[in-house]
Parts: structure tokens; C-alpha cells; sequence
């Protein structure tokens, strides 16, 4: 397949017509608010003060980047992002964007500033494509702050694509390797004086790199902005989303993938049974009103509902598995799961002076729920599968025989009030914030049609954070940081209550670095973080006790630099130590910590040609390092070896057809592959259930911006 892509390559240079366009991102703060909105907010301050001015580290990730990556989601997106470890569940996993950061996992993602929350313990909840995304914002640390609940590692937050009143229209086209069809059309422009418009679409189908597995998706997402007066706008957005075909979820264990017998692609499921499909929408709106120069209210909104079904096999672990004749054994289950949920953030923020210090101060009151129930059907009868020669159309759900059932019902519900005060005293940036929380939860769940079990919580818990940054006037900024975090903690003791929240701390020390010209930027963090009141038990069927605590300490490095008008890179490079430290099992301590890579580190280039007979040819390309990673046996956190590091390499290039003829101006022409020389790898959550990466992926789209 390398073959074909270079022989594409080859032809499309030898045509001259090869381009891409390499447009800055605007470097001002009153540029990026003209670029993303007037209802834009900073993630890490929910205020518009720059990532370079924040005392805290925040990533961005351009849409720009993401095209030229080729990434078709989150996961996806974050791969060369520092400090986060992603795809941890392989690269065919695809119906979540469950990553870690910093050592902590983060699967509930942001969108404008709200949670899409998961149904707790299950699979639905929203996934949003980056057809609709403007940029990522990965804010590091402890969030509690400003959001409530959230795990210490950070949060993602998507920007999403906002109307404008200039007219521009993208439609896309692409094929590529695993008989991938796309097409999608971004479309804004005005409706009338005061009111512009976007409309965004998308269909995809493609195979999986995993045989017999197929991916589908269909995105409708219009949005509108109504300037009802110069000091007044409101934005109303829906998102819907339909993925028919959301692939497999079916792991192995580890002696099949190293015995070198199976491949790469093997399928451990079965065609018979194997349907995950999804179906969401979220709708809601903004209102943004400017009282006067000083003060501003911002009120977001948003409603949603999700639906997840799934039908497939799970395998039985190592405890399952000859690795001598490659047989597995295997049982099925099937989970029907639907959840509704809204969420609402009441923003009021406002300039006072007092002195020499202007105060830009934060106000905020913020509430959200989600509920829904789960049906989970488990099955035996089921006939194992050889990984080495593996039959995948053998299975007959009716000779299925029922097994374990179980109706879960869940609510959980947060209120939150917060503020902040944003100092500025001369060259430094000070920073103050608190915030209180109550959140109520509830599980009500039925076992086999008889056995009920009930539990409700509830939690409160203060969270705070300061910061402080100074500006030195030859572009270089040291930072430090404390921040508070706390999660409810759904694991129940002897007695049938939950245990007392996870908290979290933060000491975060730094400097971030401006070249005056914004050619050049760079940063690096040192952080310390502490997860407090985890959940441990003494073996796999005690009681759960909250006495556990898991610390994550290291460092990020990253840069970007325009080092050239043709050549620009960006660079990063993460070492994260993280264990156990606390835990009423000895044993236990010292253990590290699953997913999380000793070492990582990304490089991204892009070489664009403005002059010349290669006018127009964008040369892009990357390589991601990831280290070593820890394996357990799954139930008493104790080290059994580890996840071999694995190196891949990422090819992107693009091409301007107007170079051509005037009547293709507008067009460009891209070959995108990911995992360029098919290297195998890996992830696992135990010794007895892993997945394999992302294979090989090729390309070819062509962009006609009308």
C-alpha cells in the first residue's frame, strides 16, 4: 500500500499542481474573537484572556491541523497533543474518545463550553465529528473551578464552528484504503442584515482495519446567529448525529498478539452478531448581552439525547485462550441504552478598577443532569473462535442460551456557583477562583427480574485555584499554579453507600514564550498531581474502600515555529511518572498505572513551496513516539509487564489544483496516510484483554472551497 500512496504521490508532483493553503492563525486576542465568535470563551478562564497570558497550561489544536492529519475524531486529534495518551482502547475502538491526560482518564468531553455527558458506567453518550470543530482546547490539571466534577489530569474542550456574515462554502469529497467514501459541505454566509447562518453535513462509510467490521456516519449540524441589537446576540445550534456502524468492541489477550501467529486484523467477533449503532442530537442556544464596555451576561444552553445499542462477543481473557491452537473462548451480550440530559451556564463578568490593579472579574451560576436506563443481556452457548484461523460467520444467536440480566436506571444532578477575579498589576497576570458544588445521584438497578439494589448519594465539595504569571517584555512568561478538583464516586463500601468523592490537587510550574513577530512559540510544565479517596478493594469481591491515592508527576514540553514563510513544526515531548501511593494492599503500592506511556514525544513539519515550478506543494508529515506503558492483571492492580513502545510515521500532502487551470482555483487535492509503514501495536487494560492499533490508512480528498 506504501507503493500506491508513493506512486500517487509521484504522479500528482510530476503535474506541478500540488498545493495547500498554510494560513496563520490570527495571532491577537481580538482577532481569535472575530475568528471564533463573541460567545467564545478562554477554556481555561471562561474569559477572553489569550492561552499565552493564562497561568495554567492550555493546547490548541487548529482545525487546520486536523484536516491536514486527516483525523476523524478526538482520539484521533490528540495524537499529537503532549501529555495525552489516546486510542487506549486500539485504533478500531471508535465509538468513544476515551483518553488519558496527564495519567487521568478523560472520557466525557466538552462542547463550547458544556459537558456531553455519559450515562454513568455505559456507552451513550454523544461523539461529535470534526467536520464541526473550529479547534480543540486541552486545559491540564484540575477544572472544578469552573466546571464541577471533573477527573484532576484536564479536560478536552471543542470549539465548535460558528456562523459568519462573509459567504464562503467547503464541500469535500475523499476515498481512500478500506473502501472509504466521504462527502461533507460547510456552508455560511449571511440571511439577512443581522442574521448569518452555517450549515454543516457529512456522510461517511469505510471499512475498519479489523476484518469484517464497517464504520458509517451522517452529520447534520446547522447553527444561527441573531444580532438582535449591537449590544444583544443569540445563537441557536442543533447537532445531530447517526452512526449506523460504529465497528467492534472485542478484545484479546496478549499471548495471541505476541505469539505472532494472529494477525493484526483478526477479528475475535462474530458477523452474526456484531451491531453497534448510535443515534444523538444536541440542540441549544447562546444569549450574549453587553450591558455596557464593562460588563457582559452570557447564558448557554443545551439539551440532548442518546441512544446506544449494541449487540457482540466478549472474549473470555487469558483464562480462555490456548495460545498453543489459538482457541478462544467467548460469551455475548447485547446492552440497549438511551440517556437524556441538559445543561445550562449563567456567565456574568465585568471590568473594576481599584489603583493600579484591574480586576476582570467572574461570576457564574451553572447546572446540569443526566439520566437514562441501560439493559444489559449476557449470554452462554457461545462457540469459541481460533485467533490464528478464525471463522467469523459461525455463530447462531438462537442457540444462545440467556444468562445474566440486569435493568439499570441512573440520574445524577450538579448545581455549582463559582466566581473569579483576573488581576493585572503592571506585567503580571494574578489569578483567584472558587467554586461550590452539590450533586445528587441516584441507581436504581434489577438483576435477573427479581434482586433490586438501590443507592443514592449525595456530595458537596468547595474547589479553588491560584494562579500567577508575569510578562517579561522579551516574550518569556514563567507561570505556577494550585488547583482543586473532586469527582462523586460511584464505587459503593460494605455497608451499600457510596465512598467519599475523589479529590484532586495541582502544583504546576512553567514558563510559555512569544516571539514578538508570533512566529514562535513554546512552553514548559512542570506538575505535580494527587487523586485522593480512590476506590480499592482487597481482592475482586470486597468491599470497596476509599483509603487509595495515585499520584502523577512530570513534565511537557512543546513548541511551534513558523521557521520559515515556508516551513513551520511543531514539536512536543511528555515524561509521565505515575503510581500508587496510597492503598490497604501493600502489595499495591508502587504499582504503576495502566495507559499511561513513560515517555512520548511528537513531531510535526509542513515544507509549502510559493515559488518555482513546485508552486503550491505542501509536504507534511509527522512521527509520534510512544513509550513503554504498564500492564496489570486486571483485578489487584499489581504489574504483570509492560506495553512495548511502539514509533509511527504520518505522511500528508496537498496540492493546489488553481495552480492548474483558474477555473480549479479554490480547489486542493490532499493524500493523507496515518501509520504510513503499517506498524503493529498496541493496548492493553490487563494481560488478558487488549486491542490492536490503527493499521495503515491512505487517503486522497479533494477540498473545493466555492
Amino acid at each position: 500500500m506504501v507503493s500506491i500512496l508513493l506512486s500517487s504521490v509521484s504522479a500528482l508532483s510530476s503535474s506541478n499542481v500540488l498545493a495547500a493553503s498554510n494560513a496563520e492563525e490570527p495571532s491577537s486576542t481580538d482577532e481569535q474573537m472575530t475568528v471564533l465568535g463573541k460567545t467564545y470563551r478562554n477554556t481555561a478562564t471562561k474569559t477572553s484572556l489569550a492561552p499565552e497570558e493564562t497561568p495554567q497550561t492550555l493546547n490548541i489544536i487548529t482545525s487546520e491541523e486536523m484536516e491536514q492529519r486527516g483525523a476523524k475524531s478526538v482520539m484521533q486529534a490528540l495524537r499529537y497533543a503532549p501529555g495525552v495518551a489516546t486510542e487506549n482502547k486500539g485504533g478500531a475502538v471508535v465509538f468513544n474518545d476515551f483518553v488519558t491526560i496527564r495519567g487521568f482518564g478523560s472520557s466525557q468531553n466538552y462542547y463550547d463550553g458544556l459537558m456531553l455527558p455519559e450515562l454513568p458506567g455505559w456507552n451513550a453518550k454523544p461523539q461529535i465529528d470534526p467536520i464541526a470543530m473550529e479547534r480543540l482546547e486541552i486545559f491540564k490539571g484540575p477544572t472544578s473551578v469552573l466546571y464541577g466534577s471533573m477527573p484532576p489530569g484536564g479536560m478536552v474542550n471543542i470549539i465548535a464552528k460558528a456562523p459568519s456574515f462573509e459567504e464562503n462554502t467547503k464541500v469535500n469529497v475523499a476515498t481512500g484504503l478500506n473502501n472509504l467514501m466521504e462527502a461533507s459541505i460547510d456552508k455560511t454566509g449571511a440571511l439577512s442584515d443581522n442574521v448569518s447562518y452555517r450549515l454543516i453535513a457529512l456522510g461517511r462509510k469505510k471499512d475498519s482495519t479489523i476484518d469484517h467490521v464497517k464504520e458509517e456516519r451522517y452529520v447534520f449540524a446547522p447553527s444561527v446567529n441573531w444580532n438582535v441589537s449591537d449590544s444583544t446576540l443569540v445563537n441557536f445550534n442543533l447537532y445531530y448525529q447517526n452512526d449506523p456502524n460504529l465497528g467492534q468492541n472485542v478484545s484479546v489477550p496478549i499471548e495471541a498478539i505476541e505469539s505472532g501467529k494472529m494477525s493484526a486484523s483478526t477479528f475475535a467477533g462474530d458477523t452474526n452478531f456484531n451491531e453497534i449503532k448510535r443515534e444523538f442530537v444536541v440542540a441549544g442556544y447562546k444569549i450574549n448581552h453587553e450591558f455596557n464596555n464593562d460588563w457582559t451576561f452570557l447564558q448557554n444552553f443545551r439539551y440532548m439525547e442518546t441512544k446506544f445499542d449494541q449487540k457482540t462477543t466478549q472474549s473470555a481473557g487469558s483464562d480462555g485462550f490456548n495460545a498453543e491452537t489459538g482457541e478462544l473462548q467467548r460469551t455475548a451480550y447485547t446492552t440497549d441504552e438511551q440517556s437524556k440530559g441538559l445543561s445550562i451556564d449563567n456567565q456574568l463578568s465585568g471590568f473594576v478598577n481599584t489603583g493600579s490593579v484591574d480586576h476582570y472579574l467572574l461570576f457564574g451560576i451553572d447546572y446540569r443532569s443526566v439520566e437514562g436506563d441501560s439493559a444489559y443481556n449476557s449470554f452462554t452457548g457461545v462457540d469459541s473462535i481460533n485467533l490464528y484461523n478464525p471463522d467469523n460467520s459461525k455463530l447462531d444467536p438462537n442457540n444462545f442460551t440467556p444468562g445474566y440480566y440486569s435493568n439499570t436506571d441512573v440520574s445524577i444532578k450538579q448545581l455549582g456557583g463559582y466566581f473569579q477575579d483576573q488581576m493585572l498589576v503592571d506585567n503580571w497576570v494574578l489569578m483567584a477562583g472558587g467554586r461550590y458544588d452539590l450533586v445528587e445521584s441516584s441507581t436504581d438497578k434489577s438483576e435477573n427480574g427479581g434482586t433490586t439494589n438501590n443507592t443514592t448519594s449525595r456530595a458537596s465539595n468547595f474547589s479553588y485555584r491560584l494562579g500567577a504569571l508575569y510578562q517579561f517584555d522579551n516574550g518569556l512568561s514563567p507561570f505556577a499554579n494550585f488547583a482543586t478538583s473532586f469527582e462523586p464516586n460511584a464505587k459503593v463500601d460494605a455497608s451499600g453507600k457510596n465512598l467519599d468523592p475523589e479529590t484532586g490537587e495541582q502544583i504546576e510550574a512553567g514558563v510559555k514564550y512569544t516571539s514578538f513577530d508570533s512566529t514562535t512559540s513554546a512552553s514548559a510544565a512542570l506538575f505535580h498531581i494527587k487523586k485522593q479517596n480512590v476506590g480499592v478493594r482487597r481482592d475482586g469481591n470486597a468491599p470497596w474502600e476509599a483509603v487509595g491515592e495515585v499520584r502523577s508527576q512530570g513534565l511537557e514540553l512543546e513548541g511551534h515555529s513558523a521557521v520559515t514563510e515556508s516551513l513551520d513544526i511543531i514539536a512536543n515531548y511528555t515524561y509521565t511518572d505515575m503510581e500508587i501511593t496510597k492503598d490497604d494492599n501493600q502489595a499495591n503500592v508502587g504499582q504503576k498505572a495502566i495507559y499511561v506511556p513513560d515517555h512520548a514525544a511528537n513531531l510535526w513539519a509542513n515544507y509549502t513551496m510559493h515559488q518555482g515550478v513546485m508552486q503550491g506543494l505542501r509536504v507534511g508529515g509527522g512521527v509520534r513516539y510512544v513509550g513503554n506503558a504498564a500492564l496489570n492483571n486486571g483485578t489487584t492492580n499489581l504489574n504483570t509487564g509492560t506495553v512495548p513502545s511502539y514509533t509511527l510515521v504520518d505522511l500528508s500532502i496537498g496540492y493546489d489544483l488553481g495552480q492548474v487551470s483558474d477555473s480549479m482555483k479554490g480547489a486542493t487535492a490532499n493524500v493523507i496516510a496515518n501509520n504510513l509503514f503499517n506498524q503493529e501495536y498496541y493496548s492493553c487494560y490487563s494481560q488478558s484483554y487488549c486491542w490492536v492499533g490503527q493499521q495503515q490508512t491512505v487517503e486522497l480528498n479533494i477540498k473545493f472551497d466555492l
